[in-house]
């Protein structure tokens, strides 16, 4: 029930965002807040060019509906300014190729190849523990949920640790003709991770999950937030929140690399740090 509701509130996320303010308010310069992409859902339509500059939806029957140049614009002031590493070469490269007019590349929200890395705290026996939740978009009933598909906890890590010495613990290969009874000795003396096959990789969800519905650990809060895109044949990319003044805030790309298809899962690893 407990993790029912952390996923309900992970979907209403994009409506808690702060909504447009008027000048009078804030005395911010309107066309500061027109250039912050605001929404996740702000950035899917800028990203593919179904929006105009003042926010306003463009349709399938609309003229400007998807036009390059449009989109060109948009994915200009789509990119984190201050993350030097993105060279101004690959990101031309990079918008040059989605924008292509013979394979032009679109995002879409309920498809696969995007998931969301949410970094949450979670408290163990009094203490404060930093978790890794990872979300995917699945379809539910007549719409579409969050669902969690992977789970980073470095509380785990250190149990599944093999040892990699000569001297590790391993059962005897005649320990069938002793109906196991060596099992006794094995497991008093050893953590069991030794005893699994080598291509053994603990499944940290289930055991998150269980201990979620044990109260062995309680959801407090959500530090930080990502999300990470496959969509586009060829390259990976990541969104970060920046909350800053200027131009250059809301959601933003902060890494961009290109990518082979059999690339893919090696890195998939690597952001769910368990390679």
């Amino acid at each position: 029930m407990i993790h029912r509701l952390f996923i309900t509130f992970l979907i209403l996320i994009p409506s808690l965002l702060p909504a447009q303010i008027t000048q009078e308010a804030t005395g911010i310069d309107e066309s500061e807040l027109y250039a912050s992409t605001k929404q996740v859902n702000q950035f899917f339509r800028r990203f593919n060019g179904e929006e105009d500059q003042k926010g306003n939806r463009y349709y399938e029957n609309d003229k400007s509906y998807r036009d390059v140049e449009l989109r060109k614009n948009y994915l200009t002031i789509l990119f984190n300014t201050e993350n030097n590493r993105i060279s101004k070469d690959l990101k031309k490269q990079f918008i040059n190729d989605v924008t292509s007019r013979q394979n032009p590349k679109y995002l879409n929200f309920h498809k696969e190849g995007w998931f969301a890395e949410v970094n949450a705290v979670f408290s163990r026996g009094g203490k404060d523990e930093n978790i890794l939740l990872f979300f995917k978009i699945q379809p539910q009933g007549q719409g579409y949920e969050w669902v969690l598909e992977k789970a980073s906890v470095e509380a785990y890590k250190s149990s599944f640790n093999k040892d990699s010495s000569s001297n590790k613990s391993f059962i005897h290969p005649m320990s069938h003709e002793l109906d196991f009874m060596n099992l006794n000795k094995a497991f008093r003396n050893s953590k069991g991770v030794d005893f699994t096959a080598r291509n053994f990789k603990p499944d940290y969800l289930s055991i998150f999950l269980y201990e979620l519905s044990n109260k062995k650990i309680s959801f407090k809060t959500v530090r930080d937030l990502k999300f990470h895109f496959f969509q586009c044949a060829g390259w990976y990319f990541q969104i970060s929140e920046y909350n800053r003044s200027g131009y250059n805030r809301g959601w933003l790309i902060s890494d961009l690399t290109p990518i082979k298809e059999e690339q893919i899962p090696a890195l998939k690893a690597l952001i769910y740090d368990q390679q």
